[in-house]
């Protein structure tokens, strides 16, 4: 279930709320999830300098999801980078 969490946050949420382990990787998908929607937006809005970065910052995103599987995969609880430190769900 944690693994599923970077992928669709959701499933976890619905399936193993009484794991603590499933949880904290939900809250990191989740948290994943809405920065890479408002970095969508963001740089979506912003005219040729966020056209330009757009890519880059969507290829961030999904080399965060790939560490957060690996962290989930390895049974570990490390928070991701930059954005690991944000706590949505209890």
């Amino acid at each position: 279930m944690a693994i599923v969490a970077y992928i669709i946050f959701f499933i976890p949420l619905l399936a193993a709320k009484d794991s603590p382990f499933a949880m904290y990787h939900a809250n990191q998908g989740l948290t994943l999830f809405l920065a890479a929607v408002a970095v969508n937006i963001v740089f979506t809005i912003i005219p040729i300098i966020g056209w330009i970065l757009l890519p880059f910052a969507n290829l961030a995103i999904v080399v965060l999801a790939i560490l957060g599987i690996i962290n989930a995969a390895n049974g570990t609880t490390k928070p991701l980078p930059l954005i690991g430190s944000i706590t949505l769900l209890k």
